[in-house]
Order: C-alpha cells, then structure tokens, then sequence
C-alpha cells in the first residue's frame, strides 16, 4: 500500500493572514494537486504574512514535525521589501535546488515580461523538497506545470513517499523507476 503523501501548501500574505482578502494561492495549489496526482495525499495549508522568521518557521514546522515531503509556497517572491520568501526558505533548505526556479522563470517569460523580477527558488531539507512558486493563480498552475515532472523523482531521491501522477494531465519522470512496496 502506498504510504499517504503530506503536502504542505504556505500562503503568504500579509492580507490574507489579516483576513482583509481571501487567500487565492493556497486553493489554486491545493486543486492543481486534486488534478494531478492520483496516489493518496492530504494538504497541511497554512497562510501566513509576510515575515521571514515566521515563513521560516513555518517551513521547519512543516518540513521536521508535520512530515511534508512536499511545501509548496505561493507569494512572496517579488522585489517588494515585504517580499522575503526565497530569504526564508534559504535560511532553512539544506540543498539549494536552483533548476526550479530557473525553469519557472523561464516559462512564465514566454507568457509575460516582468516574470524576470520574480524570484522562485527550491531546496531540500532533510526529506522534504520545498519550492517557492508566485502568487497569482493562473502563474501558479504554469510554473507547477512545468516542474511537476520532476517532483516525484526529487521526493523518490529523498527518500519520500512514491506520487503519482495522471500522465494524461501531467506525466512524472523517472528513470526506470518503480513504484515502491
């Protein structure tokens, strides 16, 4: 029986942690997940505002004590000043995996200009593969569309628990890999 798949799903936004706007991110990830995987898995969603010792904890929480192989994070990855997520999840990856971020920006150049101002990035602490996507819904479902492929193989390779997910809406790659016991 494959083991269920912890997914953590951090909002982070000064209004919507303050309730004076719904949280949008959050949602929009949660049901790119319910689209594409097929192998169990449960969303622990936080939304929190724009500070880097509260993201950085929240991502430690998430990674040490919830057990998330996966914390995706949605907002904060500007060049505003408030805008310090890739700060925080720096502050607690062991293993920066920049490839993620490079290939997010690179799609969402091909859509609009100004995503070279975005700031994405991804690493690796202990088991958990935390990558930072942006804020806005529809950029969202494009940069996941582009490094969804290789998720799975990331969280095989730390040791995770096996996802899977619909080839006919995402198709994941894995070197002759097979599904674990």
């Amino acid at each position: 029986m494959t083991a269920t798949a912890r997914i953590g799903i951090v909002t982070v936004s000064d209004r919507a942690s303050a309730g004076i706007y719904a949280d949008e991110g959050g949602p929009a990830i949660q049901a790119y997940f319910a689209k594409v995987l097929t192998s169990p898995w449960e969303a622990v969603a936080r939304v929190i505002p724009d500070d880097r010792a509260v993201i950085a904890e929240t991502l430690r929480d998430l990674a040490d004590r919830e057990g998330c192989c996966l914390i995706v994070t949605t907002g904060g990855t500007g060049p505003a000043p408030r805008d310090v997520t890739p700060e925080a999840t720096e502050d607690v990856v062991e293993k920066p995996m920049p490839g993620f971020g490079e290939l997010m920006r690179q799609v969402s150049l091909a859509k609009v200009p100004t995503a070279i101002l975005s700031r994405q990035t991804a690493g690796i602490r202990g088991k958990s593969l935390i990558v930072n996507l942006p804020g806005r819904p529809r950029a969202i479902a494009e940069c996941l569309d582009a490094v969804m492929p290789a998720i799975p193989y990331c969280i095989d390779l730390i040791e995770g628990p096996w996802l899977e997910t619909d080839p006919a809406v995402i198709a994941a790659f894995r070197p002759g890999a097979k599904p674990k016991a």
